[in-house]
């Protein structure tokens, strides 16, 4: 998904706070021009707008700047906000106009009724996000993680996911993303039930 955003070049002296007091949210935008970067700013409301689009690192914004000769696509790489409010203090942008492919986050959608499940057990998922390395234009929105055939007390790994064409996995092939955790013994109760009556003595 991707997603179009107004900015403008940050004016010059003027603090943070007071950015915010009009209403204006401090951004920066870095991977454009080597190791320089350029401060910006956006409209509050159009930062509230973007952040119920985008997803941090996973969501590529058009980012449109009339004041620079820089205008193009960037992953949303930070957001700063308030301890305890509902506030957003700062955000950060990463140009991927010149990257040919990127380590990005993408959400696991789990799908199916799980065999263990219906037979007692519980989802216990050990992942929901996976890192991924791909083009900029094939950055998925996420995965989803068939657990159908999953029976209880069985697991499922990041080498058995169907992953997108151009889509790598960059985290330990053998890690586990989902395990179906057996239903308790029906006899468990009854050894502790043994248990607790022995006659005294």
């Amino acid at each position: 998904m991707d997603v179009t955003v107004e900015c403008q070049k940050r004016p010059e002296g003027k603090n943070p706070r007071a950015l915010r007091r009009d209403g204006l949210i401090p951004a920066v935008l870095y991977g454009h021009k080597g190791a320089d970067s350029d401060a910006l700013v956006l409209n509050a409301k159009a930062t509230e707008t973007l952040l119920k689009k985008a997803t941090i690192n996973n969501t590529l914004v058009q980012l449109n700047i009339p004041e620079l000769p820089w205008s193009g696509k960037a992953l949303l790489r930070e957001v700063q906000t308030h301890p305890w409010k509902p506030q957003v203090y700062h955000l950060s942008f990463f140009s991927v106009g010149a990257q040919e492919t990127l380590n990005v986050g993408v959400p696991l959608h789990f799908v199916g009724d799980a065999v263990g499940v219906r037979e007692g057990g519980v989802l216990d998922p050990v992942i929901t996000e996976l890192e991924v390395q791909c083009a900029p234009d094939r950055i998925p929105e996420f995965i989803e993680v068939d657990v159908s055939n999953l029976a209880a007390g069985e697991s499922l790994h990041i080498r058995e996911l169907v992953l997108p064409e151009g889509v790598t996995a960059m985290q330990e092939q053998d890690g586990t993303i989902v395990t179906i955790t057996a239903p308790l013994s029906a006899t468990e109760p009854q050894e502790e039930e043994t248990a607790v009556s022995s006659p005294e003595g």
